[in-house]
């Protein structure tokens, strides 16, 4: 019986590495024929369908806006453009885009709510309740909302605030028509009945106190000139110890009663 004869290493390394390259080549031919497949006109997208929060937009409207800027079929479309096309329709904050089997795609949309105007009257920027600014049509918001302005990157400062001070007013029989933030930092606020606080520069804690003072005391100083709250056209809040408050036809500077 002869001996059998042991194939070299070698040998058997280059076979072992001729069927790796033909396994890989083979895949890659598989992987490119599906790919060609599905590249083909036999799966195109025959809708999409929209759901969610769609108050101010309807489903037509947003498939004729979103439908020409999507390419590809069912398995080629580009999700993140489609997603990014959505969110790119007036009041629509965010979307969610999947595939639905077996030729749609279905949206989920979130729209802004606003809570304020943002920036100037002639502009058609509001922002929501995340602090976040956007753009749409004014008309379609409530007219009692306040307006606040800022620098646009701290439009979630200017709302903070606005959230801390408005409700110091209420018991008053007072609101915040309008809030702004200087670019240096200073704040100023309108209130419903016309008059202008300037309530100065610093944190939450800081504009609160000042502005408790002014409330707290102005109504009895109004009344020392027969004049009523409704009858402040301004105040000066960043005196240290008071306020210089603007009457119709009087000007005075208040100190603050409990420093006496």
């Amino acid at each position: 019986m002869a001996d059998s004869i042991s194939v070299p290493f070698d040998v058997k390394l280059m076979n072992v590495l001729a069927t790796l390259v033909f396994a890989l080549f083979a895949l890659m031919l598989l992987a490119a024929g599906g790919w060609w497949v599905l590249r083909q006109p036999f799966f195109p997208l025959a809708g999409i369908k929209v759901d969610g929060e769609v108050t101010h937009n309807n489903a037509v409207t947003l498939r004729a806006n979103v439908a020409p800027q999507l390419a590809g079929n069912f398995f080629t479309v580009d999700l993140a453009r489609a997603r990014a096309a959505f969110e790119s329709v007036p009041w629509v904050r965010k979307a969610v885009v999947r595939r639905e089997f077996p030729n749609k795609l279905r949206a989920t949309l979130i729209e802004h709510v606003p809570v304020a105007h943002w920036g100037d009257e002639a502009g058609s920027k509001l922002i929501n309740g995340f602090g976040e600014v956007f753009e749409a049509n004014v008309a379609e918001v409530d007219d009692n909302l306040p307006r606040l302005d800022g620098p646009s990157e701290q439009a979630g400062q200017v709302l903070g605030m606005y959230r801390v001070l408005a409700p110091l007013f209420q018991p008053y029989d007072l609101a915040i028509d309008e809030l702004t933030l200087s670019g240096r930092g200073s704040w100023r606020a309108q209130l419903d009945t016309g008059a202008v606080l300037e309530l100065g520069r610093g944190q939450g804690e800081e504009v609160v106190v000042r502005t408790q003072r002014f409330l707290r005391t102005v109504t009895p100083v109004a009344g020392q000139y027969g004049r009523t709250v409704a009858a402040v056209e301004g105040a000066d809040l960043r005196h240290n110890e008071g306020y210089a408050l603007r009457l119709r036809g009087v000007t005075t500077v208040v100190a603050d009663p409990k420093k006496k």
